[in-house]
């Protein structure tokens, strides 16, 4: 018991710190946005990286269901205003996926703090999603407006994993609709139907044909989080199997010959994939405990990053088993904590089961 409960205050304290790196070491201190890389001169602050901000406010909103502290509230509001400014005031994107994105985060964030306008800017935003649907290549949510024939699963798994959770919220039959018209449609031509590993796009070059070789753990991540979300509306076994099916099928394919630690997928939009993969992954332990696999994954990647990064500026590094680069993007950051914040969560449950069972015991 009380080892349980170290680790789990031991693991609040390094969520902590994490946290506060976005402050210290991104936060414009004139309006409480957020750079996209450090030092100054990275390159990433060239342009406005729309969904990178959309992980930011995910981030925020897990640091707030940790702690409960408001100061996570107005951060959540300094970077939606941000997005609103840089985005001409609109918060409808050119990219169907960047949108569903910035959809979840924005819902995610309305669960918890209840402000209206969050959830109204994520119904705004599916509304725009929706459009995305086209018979070309059989169906799917197209990438961006302006190639409608190309489709992947960064488009189409947060689609459905949004449809299921307006669903859950609002009981509108047409959004489950969706939420499995999206999926299905995705498990059927991007899927392995053999291993389950999830496949990028199809059509990217106007041939035809599926990307086998773009080997990305955020795809894996999000259809298993979409598999997961249609299981809790529906209790079909069928979608809890294809989530477990998924997962195994990541871990034979990018896990393991990483050795047990996720592998580094380049900077950029890249740096945000492993934080995704590893938030739609602990989603999946907290509804299935059994998966014991999870629980080592999440903790062998959190020691291995708390091992490597710099514990002076909290600069994370792309390779979670190496050091921590001295430009750092802010895309590579927020996984870091994503992780982190998946392995507090981990702690709490054990510290909780810890707690229901000394109780059991009296």
């Amino acid at each position: 018991m009380i080892t349980v409960r170290n680790s789990f205050d031991m693991w609040n304290k390094r969520c902590n710190f994490a946290q506060k790196s976005l402050i210290t070491l991104f936060q414009n201190k004139e309006d409480g946005s957020l750079i996209q890389g450090i030092p100054p001169e990275n390159q990433s602050n060239k342009t406005f990286c729309y969904w990178w901000h959309a992980h930011a406010i995910d981030v925020l909103t897990d640091g707030y269901l940790r702690t409960g502290e408001k100061s996570y509230c107005q951060r959540i509001e300094n970077v939606l205003n941000s997005v609103l400014r840089k985005n001409n005031g609109n918060i409808i994107n050119l990219y169907y996926d960047d949108m569903e994105w910035m959809a979840l985060a924005l819902l995610r964030a309305w669960e918890c703090t209840q402000r209206d306008k969050y959830k109204d800017l994520a119904l705004i935003l599916w509304e725009d999603i929706k459009r995305g649907w086209n018979n070309n290549m059989g169906g799917g949510i197209a990438w961006r407006k302006i190639q409608l024939d190309y489709k992947n699963t960064p488009a189409n798994a947060p689609a459905s994993i949004l449809a299921s959770r307006l669903y859950h919220h609002f009981k509108r039959k047409d959004d489950m609709v969706w939420a499995k018209r999206i999926y299905e449609w995705n498990h059927k031509n991007l899927t392995d139907p053999n291993t389950g590993f999830v496949w990028d796009g199809i059509n990217r070059t106007g041939n035809g044909k599926i990307d086998k070789d773009w080997v990305f753990t955020y795809c894996q991540g999000a259809m298993i989080g979409a598999a997961l979300e249609l299981f809790r509306n529906t209790k079909e076994k069928r979608y809890r199997n294809d989530a477990i099916k998924t997962f195994h099928a990541s871990i034979s394919v990018i896990v393991k010959p990483a050795g047990g630690i996720l592998p580094d997928e380049g900077g950029g939009d890249c740096g945000l994939f492993k934080g995704i993969y590893i938030r739609y992954v602990n989603n999946l332990y907290q509804t299935i405990p059994e998966l014991k696999e999870i629980e080592r994954l999440i903790s062998t990647n959190a020691e291995s990053l708390w091992e490597h990064m710099d514990h002076v500026s909290g600069r994370m590094s792309r390779g979670w088993a190496q050091k921590a680069e001295s430009s750092v993007d802010l895309s590579t950051q927020l996984s870091g904590i994503m992780l982190f914040e998946a392995m507090a969560s981990l702690q709490r449950r054990g510290l909780t089961d810890a707690i229901k069972q000394k109780k059991l015991k009296q």
